[in-house]
């Protein structure tokens, strides 16, 4: 028998199969928890229209990609996130990488510099150069920096209560290279709503946090043109435990927020649109996230052209860096995070991602070695070069689950949005706890699948091996804060501080103010004050963010 229908199929051959076979779980379902079919068919696309759902790459609402012939042309940045110690030992990092054909730096900070304190400070000891490279003045920028040709090279700084003074920093060593600041290309994070929701490391209030994002708009139009003034990020809450529609309508929610807080401060949309930049995780259930990649398009295209009355189609075209989902790796057969990670990044190429950061295996122990960085890079030239998966664009187009799977997760995070909309905006969600609830609801109901048995994790809670394996990890040496103590104290001796002094105070008057404080902190730096002090200053003028608590 033939079934003339997807109905008439369910119920005749296989409800037929399943009750001979059970199938192997009760309930199937997406990230957010949507049952999954078993099957899909022309009937669940019935209403659709391919100019208006997809239309062609390049062309409105960007669906498909917003390059017309993707990696036909070339292929995605391969940008591997990397920082350890001190700007010596991560500028060793750096070069290293582009040696073995990495095509973007993208820069880690320690957690003293992106919660604005200086190595040397006593409440950061034992953190200095941990997490990410310690940066505290131009001097240790200078030294990252050493030898890399900015003019040349793009560079993402993944930094965000500090991003416009890091953005400081790095303007101010290339200009002390002789660059060009209309040709030098990169990305600051700069993204704090989501600090508040899902990260931690803020610094001021929203509203003053604010009002340093819409300056380095205005700012690096004029001075910086083709750097990206923020990478507003979905990343940190989808580790966080939120779902792939969440993620999607929380980072368009702050990106609503940023972008009428441009226009507020007298910006229009078109003006500063085009250098705004996404960034997403990449986690495990391999088509959903092609899926969500896909509607993250349309829906930014929809905001650009519905919300702000967009006539440019560069503003109306999402630009996005992805990385793979570092939550998804585990401590236990940490091997099997190669396999994780490939297909992760696949997941991203297929998707058409701009940039992919692809993670190392043994993260879930420690800083990635020089062995693990080098497997990781590989991974996206093997994917490259050799799967054919960049030959075609927009490959999976047309299939009726990848379809329909991208209008429930666009469907899913226009809900979100409207119900964030109607708490008066993403800012005011945060203030009440909003968003956090949500991303902690769905982070404890994956946790109880996990520990149920509902969800396996490979070698966790499923198919476990007695043996520990322990890869050799990388141990960031304890001298690391010593050295950058004497630093910074030579620094100190050998600096105008006069120049530091008077700075400072211009820093302080254009906080109480409305001055723009980017050339501020540009000035700043050039004379050598460095992080804390500028720091310093503003929670003097600004306070600090105390966390609302959402039980």
């Amino acid at each position: 028998m033939v079934s003339n229908s997807k109905a008439e199929w369910l119920e005749g051959n296989y409800n037929k199969a399943t009750a001979r076979n059970p199938e192997r779980q009760k309930r199937f379902e997406s990230s957010s928890g949507a049952e999954v079919d078993a099957l899909y068919g022309p009937e669940d696309l019935a209403a659709w229209n391919y100019h208006e759902k997809l239309g062609y790459p390049g062309e409105y609402p960007f669906t498909r990609g917003v390059q017309p012939t993707m990696y036909r042309g070339r292929f995605w940045t391969m940008r591997q996130y990397a920082g350890f110690a001190d700007a010596e030992e991560s500028n060793r990092r750096y070069k290293f990488l582009l040696e073995q054909g990495q095509t973007g730096l993208s820069v880690a900070f320690d957690l003293p510099t992106q919660i604005g304190y200086d190595s040397d400070d006593p409440i950061v000891s034992g953190e200095v150069g941990k997490v990410g490279v310690a940066i505290s003045s131009l001097q240790d920028m200078e030294t990252l920096t050493d030898g890399l040709p900015l003019e040349k090279m793009t560079t993402s700084m993944t930094i965000n209560a500090t991003a416009p003074i890091l953005l400081a920093f790095y303007v101010a060593a290339a200009k002390k290279q002789g660059a060009d600041l209309k040709k030098i290309g990169g990305t600051i994070q700069n993204d704090i709503l989501k600090e508040y929701m899902a990260r931690g490391t803020y610094i001021f209030p929203p509203r003053p946090s604010l009002r340093m994002i819409t300056d380095t708009f205005a700012w690096c139009k004029d001075n910086v043109p083709e750097w990206n003034t923020i990478s507003i990020s979905g990343y940190h809450m989808r580790e966080a435990g939120c779902t792939a529609a969440q993620e999607l309508a929380f980072t368009f929610a702050d990106a609503i927020e940023y972008c009428d807080a441009a226009i507020a401060a007298g910006l229009t949309f078109d003006e500063f649109a085009p250098r705004l930049s996404f960034f997403w995780a990449c986690h495990s259930n391999f088509l959903e996230e092609v899926a969500k990649f896909r509607a993250s398009r349309r829906m930014w295209a929809r905001i650009a052209t519905e919300r702000y009355g967009s006539k440019s189609a560069r503003s109306q075209m999402l630009r996005f860096h992805t990385q793979t989902g570092g939550a998804t790796l585990t401590a236990q057969q940490p091997l099997n995070n190669l396999i994780r990670t490939a297909f992760q990044a696949m997941s991203a190429v297929l998707g058409g991602t701009q940039s992919l950061h692809t993670n190392s295996y043994d993260e879930a122990l420690a800083l990635p070695t020089e062995e693990s960085v080098e497997l990781a890079l590989r991974t996206q030239q093997l994917i490259a070069y050799e799967t054919g998966a960049g030959d075609v664009i927009d490959p999976l187009a047309g299939s009726y689950y990848i379809e329909a799977l991208t209008d429930r997760v666009e469907e899913e995070a226009n809900a979100y949005l409207s119900r964030i909309e109607d708490l008066g905006g993403a800012l005011t969600g945060i203030e009440q706890g909003f968003q956090q609830r949500e991303i902690q609801e769905s982070a404890f109901r994956l946790q109880r699948m996990m520990e149920a048995g509902d969800r396996t994790v490979v070698g966790v809670n499923r198919f476990q091996t007695e043996a520990l394996e322990v890869p050799e990890i990388l141990r960031v040496d304890a001298s690391v804060g010593t050295r950058q103590a004497e630093r910074l104290a030579a620094l100190r001796a050998s600096r105008d501080s006069a120049a530091v002094q008077a700075s400072l105070e211009r820093i302080r008057e254009a906080a109480r103010g409305t001055e723009n404080l980017m050339p501020l902190f540009v000035e700043a730096v050039e004379a050598y004050a460095t992080m804390g002090e500028i720091c310093g200053v503003l929670r003097e003028e600004w306070g600090e963010y105390q966390e609302v608590l959402t039980i």
